[in-house]
């Protein structure tokens, strides 16, 4: 059963293009793609590389601008912000999860998940107070100051995801978190995002080649050589 949502979507995304000049070649890596994401809804995107998955995250997380159409998040026109707004928009409003895990290796599991909130001004305690909390949320807590080199994949891509909830965003953007990841790992990992999915009401858009994956979602996405082939919401 979804979650409730919000009568208007978190996300628009209309008509958006996204075009890469490779040289003198230009190559279209999105061709007018129209979206509408909910708040609460746990969504995968997938299909085969070289779909456009990454450059549709990219987008949905306003770390790039499409060659055209609009984006709206939470009803703001992202097109009106400058780059320092834009900043401050995406530092409050969302929280990234990327394949390769992107922890400071020098910092522990605490010091990584509490990285976050400090750059936000937040004071060192009230900072490991919160990461604290969520890193026992994700099961990490006796974790705390281990550095990453002395986690597993699967424990380092937790450390990952309480970072971005540290935040208390509205939606968290999941690059293929599973990427490196054995199966066992994969399926776990998919299941703690559904579970703080439901924990915390905040929306995760993930991508995925592994359509195993896919029975966990309340809809999923196939994204395939820049067009949405088909968008289908699970029973």
């Amino acid at each position: 059963m979804m979650p409730a949502m919000d009568t208007r979507p978190l996300l628009q995304l209309r008509d958006i293009r996204r075009r890469f000049m490779l040289g003198e070649t230009a190559i279209d890596a999105l061709h007018g793609v129209s979206l509408d994401i909910h708040a609460g809804e746990f969504l995968a995107v997938w299909g085969p590389s070289g779909s456009g998955k990454s450059t549709l995250m990219n987008l949905v997380g306003l770390i790039d601008a499409p060659t055209s159409g609009e984006i709206f998040f939470d009803g703001q026109d992202t097109r009106s912000l400058d780059d320092d707004a834009l900043t401050e928009f995406r530092a409050q409003k969302i929280g990234f999860v990327f394949q390769s895990f992107n922890l400071v290796p020098v910092l522990s599991a605490l010091e990584n998940v509490s990285l976050p909130l400090q750059l936000r001004g937040i004071q060192e305690q009230e900072a490991r107070t919160r990461a604290e909390q969520v890193l026992d949320e994700v099961g990490l807590a006796k974790f705390a100051a281990s550095r990453p080199d002395k986690l597993s994949g699967g424990q380092r891509q937790r450390v990952a995801i309480a970072r971005a909830l540290v935040v208390s965003p509205r939606l968290v953007i999941a690059d293929e978190p599973t990427a490196n990841l054995d199966s066992e790992n994969s399926r776990i990992i998919v299941e703690l995002m559904r579970e703080m999915n439901r924990a915390h009401g905040v929306t995760f858009v993930f991508t995925t080649h592994d359509p195993r994956l896919l029975e966990h979602v309340d809809r999923k996405i196939l994204l395939r050589d820049g067009n949405i082939e088909s968008d289908e919401v699970m029973p």
